[in-house]
């Protein structure tokens, strides 16, 4: 019989693997997002892990302990750490111990549209409770599908997050470099820093530098790890053979 996700969770069976966000153009790590993985058979991936934790009405106690495992295996850096939807249904996420709360450096939650959909001001309120204890909040997959530019207006998060959609292929790509260089503008003065998301090549990096992104993730800066790895020496190469050309 398969285990169950709480069952899996207690076998120590989950663990974050760590993904570097840098900044631009100098790739100095700002911190790194957490990604739940999974080494048991019955939960191969996350969606799998994230469905059975969901069938279970287990989500809000797996989020807990995945972001106390984040705080307990990243102490030293900014976190950026994804909410699921069904998260808002329960209480966990507003608990005063969560470990979020207590980590010494900047955590960003990470939330897409799909949040508040069915409960808008409630899920609202819930995050202007996580706020007001110093809790930041990043919008997640801006670009992807169906985009609603008025979600930042409406959120005021600290972070966007670019998708990969808007990142592929930006540098052969002029009319998408001056869409992302235009959405970078106006998150800007709306208060917001942007996170490329999906570099995965020397010329993405490139132009995402030249949209004048403020950060930068993707697996040409690093892969997910545990431990968090540091920035590739391929990138770092890359930006510094920029600068010496230029």
């Amino acid at each position: 019989m398969a285990r169950s996700v709480r069952e899996a969770l207690d076998s120590g069976d989950f663990y974050i693997a760590f993904q570097p966000v840098a900044r631009l153009p100098t790739l100095e790590i700002l911190g790194y997002e957490g990604l739940a993985r999974s080494t048991a058979s019955e939960y191969p991936t996350p969606l799998e892990m994230i469905s059975g934790a969901i069938e279970e009405s287990f989500m809000g106690e797996l989020g807990r302990a995945l972001r106390k495992r984040a705080v307990e295996d990243c102490p030293h850096f900014p976190l950026f750490l994804n909410i699921h939807p069904a998260e808002f249904d329960e209480a966990w996420l507003v608990r005063p111990d969560d470990a979020m709360t207590l980590h010494e450096h900047d955590v960003y939650l990470e939330v897409t549209e799909s949040v508040p959909i069915s409960h808008y001001r409630f899920c609202h309120s819930v995050l202007r409770e996580i706020r007001s204890k110093g809790i930041r909040l990043a919008v997640d997959d801006l670009g992807a599908g169906y985009s609603n530019l008025k979600y930042i207006a409406d959120l005021t998060p600290e972070i966007v997050k670019l998708d990969r959609q808007l990142v592929a292929g930006l540098g052969e790509n002029a009319r998408l470099r001056a869409l992302v260089t235009a959405i970078v503008r106006l998150s800007h003065e709306l208060g917001a820093k942007v996170v490329a998301e999906g570099i995965e090549t020397a010329d993405e990096l490139e132009a995402v530098i030249e949209t004048g992104a403020h950060y930068g993730q993707g697996f040409f800066l690093g892969r997910p790890a545990a431990p968090a790895p540091a920035v590739r020496e391929e990138a770092l190469r890359s930006v510094r053979g920029a600068h010496s050309s230029g």
